[in-house]
């Protein structure tokens, strides 16, 4: 029994080191990064004109804050919009591409395609479409969003356990049965993939999608602080966008946890 504790002790605190050194690793050399770059500029190796510090950046950031609020929540609102839209119109598709054979064979090979259409090219035609207000930018976020939700989804629900299968059809259960005990579980680490990269690309699709015009987004003020030659102001945007990005992987992160403890178990 003691040896078993004991083993136990060594297995948890092995764990613990791995994502300790998993979180320091990162963390130093993002640090390291950040140092040279601070170096170059402060000792005259770029111009501040071409590539402000780090320091400036943040600073900037910080005075900006009350200028941008408006744009930050017109962003995040399109973002947040799009991603939802993706995700419902992701698992239905996946669910009838799932249960109808010739419906797959015939779309899966379309959205790969959809995949190659570079979304600048999209952008100003659901601009010329739709109107410059937040549904042009929503749609790119939905169909930025939709592809790697959709592809996630898929896999899972082909990587169920055949024989499991074969068992539930063998005791009577239906489809529908067969998809909310088996399918869809089996399928929530593959969902939950799909949706973190998905989070990472949200805010950055809103952004290009602001790029064409519109009347606030921090995709637009951008637009306008590089036109005025504010390159402190462009770097203190893109950081924001970066954290924002960041914040949203880590909401989906947490919600992964709670809604499955167990794919935290190494």
């Amino acid at each position: 029994m003691k040896k078993l504790e004991s083993t136990g002790s060594k297995i948890n605190r092995r764990r613990s080191l791995k994502r300790i050194g998993d979180g320091i690793i990162p963390t130093a050399f993002l640090i390291i990064l950040i140092l040279i770059w601070y170096i170059i500029v402060e000792n005259g190796i770029v111009e501040r004109f071409m590539l402000p510090s780090p320091i400036d950046v943040i600073t900037t950031l910080y005075e900006i804050l009350p200028e941008i609020r408006l744009h930050l929540i017109v962003t995040l609102a399109q973002a947040l919009y799009g991603f939802v839209l993706a995700i419902i119109f992701s698992i239905v598709l996946a669910i009838l591409m799932d249960n109808i054979g010739i419906l797959k064979r015939a779309l899966y090979p379309l959205l790969v395609i959809s995949q190659t259409i570079p979304i600048l090219v999209l952008a100003p035609l659901f601009a010329m479409w739709f109107g410059f207000g937040m549904l042009p930018k929503i749609i790119v976020v939905a169909l930025v969003c939709f592809f790697p939700i959709i592809v996630s989804l898929l896999e899972g629900f082909d990587s169920v356990d055949r024989d499991l299968l074969n068992l539930m059809k063998s005791m009577g259960a239906s489809r529908l049965k067969i998809f909310t005990l088996v399918k869809f579980p089996a399928s929530m680490i593959n969902f939950f993939t799909g949706l973190k990269v998905a989070a990472t690309y949200c805010i950055m699709a809103a952004f290009i999608g602001e790029w064409m015009g519109g009347k606030a987004g921090l995709g637009l003020y951008m637009m306008r602080a590089k036109k005025s030659m504010g390159i402190d102001r462009v770097f203190a945007v893109v950081l924001l966008v970066v954290i924002l990005s960041m914040l949203l992987f880590k909401l989906v992160s947490i919600l992964q946890k709670h809604l499955m403890p167990w794919s935290n178990e190494e």
